[in-house]
């Protein structure tokens, strides 16, 4: 039981700054994580934001896939 722990919780490893990518939608004058803060990340001239963007993009399409089951 406890390997079935350990293989849903992998993602949480891939995700070296957790509240970043949120903080920098704030700062930009967003909400949140919106599809419009994500859009404007990966035009963002930093190469870490335009990542911390595509990873935003993958969460919200994995955890749509959840609420979906």
């Amino acid at each position: 039981m406890a390997f079935g722990v350990r293989v849903k919780k992998w993602i949480q490893k891939a995700i070296k700054r957790p509240g970043a990518f949120t903080a920098w939608c704030k700062a930009h004058g967003y909400g949140g994580v919106t599809q419009a803060c994500i859009a404007a990340g990966k035009k963002a001239k930093s190469t870490r934001v335009k990542r911390q963007a595509n990873l935003a993009q993958t969460l919200k399409r994995m955890a749509k896939k959840r609420r979906k089951k």
